[in-house]
This record gives structure tokens, C-alpha cells and sequence, in this order.
């Protein structure tokens, strides 16, 4: 008999595919969740303003800062996101309605300007403190302590530089001013300009009619060239010209002594460094944003 052929089978076992058949659910998963993390963000993007978005990026920025903020910030992030209901670490406030929180965002930005009128006010005393002991330290300013006024008024800090018999600070009935005025004057411009806060310039004159001329000159345009000259000499001297606001002129209509009306202290220069409450009242009395005035000198009045 012959010999019968001896078939061997031999199987392969594809071991690249062994667990083939999970791993396409791990990686669809991740698909799915990164699509939802996507409509997410979309959905957060068209329901909230900009407002919103930004408290949502100082929470996941620091959250230890928005969970330890007062009760307004609260009231803020619990409308952050419409729907969203009130802030779960807020113990005691319930749900709140849009009345509240439009009543709590009034409060709150209230209580903004109400610490923003505190601060102004401190740097306006503290400048008048500086200015009181540049002058008591200063030689050559200290003679003139009586003559230099400092008060603090609503619209900021007022500085007075008056006349006296012996010391005036224009010469008579002229712009023209004289080496005191414009020694004091320069020695306050520097410190002052140290405020970004802007200053008001009023020229004021005694009661004492001015000499008749053909020109038609009078007091009020006296005491307008002397607000101007002292504008100079603060330009001058270091003060920004933008700093400058107003430069008025306002005769004898209010003096400093009211109960004589030629005394000479009502001669006087009074420098205003407003506060931004007065500033921005005056923005919107002209109507529009002020410019800054050109520099000019006494000379050319």
C-alpha cells in the first residue's frame, strides 16, 4: 500500500486584534463628551454678556477669591449664568429675583463711588497737609504762611494767596505780577501737579472801582488777566497745562472779607484742585470735554 500524505493545519492567531473589539467604545466616549464640553461652552458663549463671562473666567482663574468676596459679589455671580439659580455658598440669601439683584447692583455701584469720593478726598488732604509743611519748612515760603489760605471746600482743596498792605501781589491795577506771587506760585506748582486731579484758576479784586480809561477796562477784566498770570506762573513752574480746567475772573462778586469790601485780603488768587465729583460737573456744564488751554504770558495782556 502506498504511503498516505500526513496534512498538518496550522492556525494563526492574529494577535494584533485581541481586544479590537472594546476599544472603539473608550474612544467614542471620549468623542461624546469632548461634543458636549464643546455645545457647553457655545451655549455659555450666547447666554451670557460680557459681564458674565468674565466673572466666570475670575472664578476658574481663582475661586478662593469669588467664595471669599461680600455679598454683593453673591448676589453678581448668582446671575452669572440665566437659570442658573443663586449662589449654593450663600447661606443667607434664598432665590433672587431680578428686582433684587437690579436693586443690589445699585447698591453696590453706590457704595463704588461712595469709596471713590472717600479716596479723592484723602488725597486732597493729605496734598493740603504736604503743602502746609513745604511752607512752614521752606525759608523763604514761611514769611508768607498768613497770606496762603489752605481749606478744604466740596469742590476740593482751595488755596488762597491773598493780599496784605505790605506784600501785594500784583502791582496796582496791572496784571503784572511781582517776584512773591510768582516765587509762591512756582513752589506749588510741582506739588500740585503731583494730583492727576484738575485745578480751577479765579482772579478776584476789592471793591475799589478801577480808574476810568477810554478802553473800557474794569475790574473784571483785571481780575481775569490775574487769574491768567497766575496760571502762567504755574505752568511755569512745573504744573501740566492740561492740569488746568478754568481760569476765571470774578471781580469783587465775592469777597473774602464780606464785612469790608476794600479790605486788601480780598485781592487774592484761589487755586482749586477739584475733586473729581466738581470736575466732572463742569465737564458736563460745557457739554463737551475740555481742552487744554494754550500758555500765555502776562505780557501779552
Amino acid at each position: 500500500m502506498a504511503d498516505q500524505p500526513i496534512i498538518i493545519k496550522k492556525i494563526k492567531k492574529n494577535k494584533g486584534h485581541g481586544h479590537h473589539g472594546g476599544a472603539w467604545k473608550l474612544a467614542y466616549a471620549d468623542f461624546v463628551t469632548a461634543m458636549m464640553a464643546f455645545f457647553l461652552l457655545m451655549w455659555l458663549l450666547g447666554a451670557t454678556d460680557e459681564k458674565a463671562r468674565k466673572g466666570i473666567a475670575d472664578y476658574f482663574q481663582d475661586p478662593d477669591k469669588i467664595v471669599l468676596s461680600d455679598k454683593s459679589d453673591s448676589a453678581t455671580r448668582s446671575s452669572l449664568i440665566q437659570g442658573g439659580g443663586a449662589d449654593l455658598s450663600s447661606q443667607e440669601q434664598g432665590q433672587i429675583n431680578n428686582g433684587q439683584a437690579i436693586k443690589t447692583e445699585e447698591e453696590s455701584q453706590e457704595e463704588i463711588e461712595k469709596k471713590a469720593e472717600q479716596m479723592d478726598l484723602k488725597q486732597l488732604e493729605l496734598l493740603k497737609g504736604k503743602i502746609k509743611a513745604m511752607i512752614e519748612a521752606t525759608a523763604n515760603l514761611a514769611e508768607f504762611k498768613d497770606q496762603i489760605k489752605l481749606e478744604i471746600t466740596q469742590e476740593g482743596l482751595r488755596i488762597q494767596i491773598v493780599d496784605n498792605k505790605n506784600t501785594p501781589m500784583f502791582k496796582i491795577a496791572s496784571a503784572e505780577t511781582e517776584p512773591d506771587v510768582q516765587l509762591i506760585l512756582r513752589k506749588l506748582a510741582p506739588v500740585i501737579n503731583e494730583l492727576p486731579n484738575k485745578i480751577t484758576v479765579n482772579g478776584h479784586t476789592d471793591a475799589l472801582p478801577f480808574p476810568v480809561n477810554q478802553t473800557g477796562y474794569t475790574n473784571w477784566e483785571l481780575s481775569s488777566d490775574r487769574a491768567n498770570a497766575a496760571r502762567y506762573e504755574l505752568n511755569h513752574g512745573g504744573l501740566a497745562e492740561e492740569k488746568v480746567l478754568r481760569v476765571i475772573g470774578l471781580s469783587s462778586s465775592i469777597p473774602y472779607n464780606s464785612k469790608d469790601s476794600l479790605d486788601p485780603m480780598n485781592r487774592r488768587i484761589s487755586i482749586i484742585v477739584m475733586n473729581k465729583k466738581a470736575e466732572q460737573q463742569i465737564v458736563e456744564e460745557v457739554g463737551s470735554k475740555p481742552e487744554p488751554e494754550k500758555s500765555m504770558s502776562p505780557g501779552t495782556h
